[in-house]
């Protein structure tokens, strides 16, 4: 029995490498004939730098950036040399994993990190750059990281605008003439985890905002500054993304990269499962286990363990989900080539608890299952 282990991170619990880990160690405890591949994997979300760096052989480098408070940290990214390929995660600049719940500001919160990790990037040569869109704590439409590579946000009075998404609701001019022209010659493929739109009842202030901080009030507030953003940008490039599938990812961050890089979005795990070769090593699996921290309706636009789902059904192989939480609408993913799915708590637990219990919990279900597929047999 060989068993493909292709897990996603577990937020504020496990990186993805420690959740493969832990998935191992449960086929280990249940059957000693078994052998494995470790696979894990991202979505675009934070822990994707980890599975591309693990993947590829990326030089892992370091560099002083702000996060989405404004506060110095020290943000990784990637850097493969005879590629000239830099590989940038949005959110070990601006992620919202960053902030403790009382710090979450949808209004205030900015990108410029980002920027700065791209600039970084520039200096060193890239020619491209992957660029993970995903667990982002911003919602500013990517202005943050634009002004951070020379793009001017300029109010009526030609000043420019305070950081975060608020702000763009004065915003009056956009001036492109100070713009880093090392972008003109970088390739751009960003890598995205859901496909909403920038703005409406679907886009990334109404659905993401309340997760960063935002009432009620503050989503019609951001909403509206985020079509301001739009229909500003759409006169000074002469072309509108608003409605991209997309442009809504990470606050609004899809736009910025279709607007001023000319990126190309891709759905983040069909991007990491290509860079990491992923069909390749499910060609000899017997069983595909995967997981995240939450499995819903929302899974199935373009989280990890659908993404996986989807080619071991290509293949033919099973595919088991483990996950923190199973949700309203995760029965969906039945439907998307996963065979059975499994919550991980054994019991009533407080959060907390949950959390610290990860490793365990992650290993037991695993060991369970493997159990029961040696039954079958």
């Amino acid at each position: 029995m060989h068993i493909l282990i292709a897990p996603d991170s577990f937020k504020d619990a496990l990186g993805a490498t420690d959740a493969a880990n832990a998935i191992a160690e449960g086929i280990r405890q249940a059957a000693s004939d078994a052998d494995w591949t470790l696979c894990p994997l991202g979505d675009g979300g934070e822990g994707t730098l980890e599975a591309l760096l693990t993947a590829s052989g990326a030089e892992a480098r370091s560099v002083d950036v702000h996060d989405a408070l404004n506060r110095p940290r020290t943000a990784q990214w990637g850097w493969i040399h005879d590629r000239r390929t830099a590989i940038i995660e949005l959110a070990e600049a601006s992620g919202l994993q960053h902030l403790t719940l009382e710090e979450r500001d949808a209004l205030h919160t900015t990108t410029r990190g980002v920027g700065e990790l791209i600039t970084a990037a520039l200096e060193e040569g890239a020619e491209h750059l992957i660029l993970t869109l995903g667990g982002s704590a911003t919602n500013d439409g990517g202005a943050g990281m634009m002004s951070a590579l020379g793009v001017r946000f300029l109010d009526d009075n030609d000043q420019p605008l305070a950081p975060g998404g608020a702000a763009l609701a004065r915003l009056a001019r956009i001036d492109l003439s100070g713009i880093d022209p090392r972008l003109a010659k970088l390739t751009v493929e960003a890598a995205v985890d859901v496909n909403n739109p920038l703005c409406g009842d679907q886009g990334a202030s109404a659905i993401f905002g309340p997760q960063k901080g935002a009432t009620e009030a503050q989503v019609d507030q951001l909403d509206h500054a985020l079509a301001r953003l739009a229909e500003v940008t759409a006169g000074a490039i002469d072309r509108d993304h608003r409605d991209s599938a997309g442009a809504g990812a990470a606050g609004g961050m899809g736009f910025a990269a279709l607007a001023f890089l000319n990126a190309t979005l891709r759905p983040g795990i069909e991007l990491v499962m290509e860079q990491v070769g992923f069909e390749q090593a499910l060609e000899r699996a017997d069983l595909v286990i995967t997981g995240e921290g939450r499995l819903d309706g929302q899974s199935l636009s373009g989280k990890t363990p659908i993404g996986v789902s989807r080619a071991a059904r290509r293949q033919g192989v099973p595919c088991v989900v483990l996950a923190g939480k199973l949700d309203s609408g995760w029965e969906k993913a039945l439907e998307e080539g996963v065979t059975a799915a499994f919550a991980l708590a054994d019991g009533p637990m407080a959060l907390d608890e949950a959390l610290k219990r990860t490793p365990e919990l992650l290993s037991a279900r695993t060991a369970s299952i493997i159990r029961l597929w040696q039954h079958r047999r």
